[in-house]
């Protein structure tokens, strides 16, 4: 005998938030990857440039938050970047137990030279989308992360989440 479906179930996996939103991140992000491979970075690297890109220098843990990655994953990540020239890591001067991080040009390169590409995907994403509506889906994407119970975020940030 099957048992009985929990009522809490959708009737259909379309009407589901999670599911949703992973549909929608797959959606797009199918349009970002040919560009990420191009410029030799996986979705996870990517985030990390970005977030790097836009501050001078940052903490490591901080680093993770802003680009959604859980931070035993970036700590292993930090190395091969170094390694490969896309980031620098340093010490904090008043703490020396934290890891500063800050983009390093070969990062900033694969910035630049991904951004016509990147501008062209979103341009097309919005323009299939309209950017009235693309503007309202992130506003209310952001006021839901905001909304989600700080202690459940972190259970949220996906590694591989782009």
């Amino acid at each position: 005998m099957v048992p009985e479906k929990p009522e809490f179930l959708p009737t259909d996996v379309r009407h589901s938030l999670p599911m949703a939103l992973l549909r929608a991140r797959e959606s797009v992000m199918r349009q970002f990857r040919p560009m990420l491979e191009a410029c030799g970075v996986n979705e996870q690297q990517w985030r990390v440039l970005r977030v790097l890109a836009e501050a001078d220098e940052l903490d490591a843990s901080e680093v993770a938050t802003r680009a959604n990655i859980l931070a035993p994953s970036l700590t292993r990540m930090i190395r091969s970047m170094t390694d490969r020239g896309l980031i620098e890591k340093g010490r904090d001067d008043a703490d020396a137990r934290r890891v500063m991080l800050r983009i390093a040009p070969a990062g900033m390169a694969v910035i630049h030279n991904a951004s016509p590409e990147s501008r062209r995907i979103y341009k097309d994403i919005e323009s299939a989308f309209g950017p009235e509506r693309m503007e309202q889906l992130v506003d209310l994407l952001n006021a839901l992360c905001q909304t989600v119970p700080e202690a459940a975020a972190g259970d949220l940030a996906a590694d591989d989440a782009g």
